[in-house]
């Protein structure tokens, strides 16, 4: 009975503990000494709508046959990162995904400034490589990385268009 009553209070433990801190995201993570650079937008938008997209395209832009998506910089919608909101503008040339920066990103504690210090310029990174907004989640930045994904998305929609 003694043996029940102990693995009973340690699953019970177990669970507190697990509802407590389920979005903690205690991963180890490394500041990355690389200097990005990121601009971002200090206005709190409230909820996680949509925005007017941004489309500018260049007077005299060409689309390679075959290529993927049209010329031109391309705003993609607000996404919601849980700990604030995600928006990504990219850049398109000669067909291809040339840049990606983040208009907006997790930036009111300290620990989310330093998540997205270490996550923002992988999943960039990875988005240019891939060529879509199908990238890895980053460990520690789960919702960054979903909400990146699905501004990015949007972006690339526009440059279908």
């Amino acid at each position: 009975m003694k043996k029940f009553t102990l693995a009973a209070l340690i699953i019970v433990a177990f669970i507190l503990y697990s509802l407590l801190y389920r979005h903690s995201n205690d991963a180890a993570i490394v500041p990355n000494s690389v200097a990005t650079s990121k601009s971002s937008s200090s206005s709190s938008s409230t909820g996680t709508a949509t925005t007017t997209p941004n489309v500018t395209t260049t007077p005299d832009a060409t689309t390679t046959l075959g290529a993927l998506y049209k010329d031109g910089s391309y705003t993609g919608s607000v996404a919601d990162a849980h700990w604030g909101n995600v928006q990504v503008k990219v850049v398109i040339q000669n067909g291809k995904i040339t840049d990606v920066s983040f208009l907006q990103y997790p930036n009111e504690r300290s620990r989310s400034v330093m998540i997205n210090e270490y996550a923002d310029p992988q999943l960039s990174s990875e988005a240019i490589q891939a060529q879509s907004a199908n990238v890895d989640i980053v460990t520690g930045a789960t919702d960054t990385s979903e909400a990146f994904m699905q501004s990015l998305a949007d972006a690339l929609s526009q440059a279908k268009g």
